[in-house]
């Protein structure tokens, strides 16, 4: 494929505007805050270099739970991901420029067509990329083994990030403390459970949001020590109601050294990437996000279990029966029109 992405035909010009499509719609398929999808792309086959586009669409920023917008790029960084699995996938060697041009804020990455041969560990991943889901249920007991976590330990470094175990009973306790301190902090403000019932209650044509299908019954028996975010506004969840057993499986901080847009990104892609290793190793996962969201929680858990580096997400990684996808937009919602020349 490296030799057609050098030529100038037609022809090849069709060849790669259907891979760069099909990354689209690989990217379309990745995590965002609450569902909310926050991307757009602009598809360039024709042009010199063959490239694609990666733009954050701030019309999605979820600002009561995400003031700085940390985990809007995030959600980007992992639509980018995914969309470099897809190309590998389909044969073409990429480049990735993050943060390509400071007068475009919103174009968060340019992926560009070339010579060469594909990643190959990126393209082993294509297959579990439809698969991946958020699973919110309650885990059953057991945990990854340790050549699994090695994995998963080697999935973030090459993303430039590192993930971090959380280890022993007083760091579960710590963890499970904050959680719960952030998870009341932003029950108690009134925009942010104005935005969770708006992205909780999303019609079905709107092909966003969070389903109910996806999220546990809350019927005010669960007794969590980590409490999952409670996405059950209406009382329709049709997942069955969290057991409380405790249950929790292996929990992980991913984390990066910088605490910048460009650190952002990337711990989107590495968490996409983590997340793609979970589940083709027949695990599932959920985030863990509450003390993260607040800054005085996300400063805490930083000094007592990340130190120099900064948390970027909190993921619970176990077993529990597989969940719905939530919807997606189509492509002709995502795919931006070349800015005028």
């Amino acid at each position: 494929m490296a030799e057609l992405a050098s030529t100038s035909s037609p022809s090849f010009d069709l060849i790669a505007e259907g891979a760069l499509g099909d990354a689209v719609d690989s990217a379309v398929l990745a995590p965002s805050l609450h569902n909310s999808q926050p991307w757009s792309f602009r598809l360039h086959p024709a042009v010199r270099p063959r490239r694609l586009d990666v733009l954050v669409d701030r019309s999605r920023h979820l600002r009561a739970i995400d003031p700085t917008g940390r985990a809007l790029v995030q959600s980007v960084g992992a639509a980018l991901f995914n969309a470099r699995v897809s190309l590998a996938a389909a044969g073409w060697a990429t480049s990735t420029c993050r943060l390509p041009d400071a007068g475009d804020p919103d174009l968060m990455a340019v992926v560009q067509l070339e010579d060469g041969p594909p990643d190959s560990d990126l393209a082993a991943l294509n297959e579990v990329v439809g698969l991946r889901h958020t699973n919110r249920r309650s885990f059953a007991p057991g945990a990854p083994g340790v050549g699994e976590v090695a994995g998963l330990l080697a999935a973030a470094r090459a993303e430039d990030a590192q993930l971090v175990p959380v280890l022993g009973d007083e760091q579960h306790r710590l963890l499970a403390r904050l959680t719960q301190v952030a998870d009341g902090r932003q029950h108690q403000d009134p925009a942010y459970r104005a935005e969770l019932r708006r992205w909780t209650n999303r019609p079905a044509a709107a092909g966003d949001g969070i389903v109910p299908a996806a999220v546990p019954h809350v019927d005010g028996t669960a007794r969590e020590d980590l409490p999952v975010r409670d996405f059950d506004t209406r009382g329709d969840g049709a997942l069955p109601p969290s057991t409380g057993d405790g249950a929790e499986g292996t929990l992980v901080l991913l984390t990066t050294v910088r605490d910048d847009e460009e650190a952002w990104l990337r711990s989107g892609e590495a968490l996409q990437r983590v997340l793609l290793e979970v589940t083709r190793a027949g695990w599932v996962a959920s985030p863990l996000t509450q003390a993260l969201e607040d800054a005085q929680t996300r400063q805490e858990l930083r000094s007592a279990l990340t130190w120099d580096r900064w948390p970027q997400s909190v993921l619970r990684i176990g077993r529990a029966p597989l969940t719905p996808g939530t919807p997606r937009r189509p492509r002709p919602e995502v795919v931006a029109e070349d800015p005028p020349a």
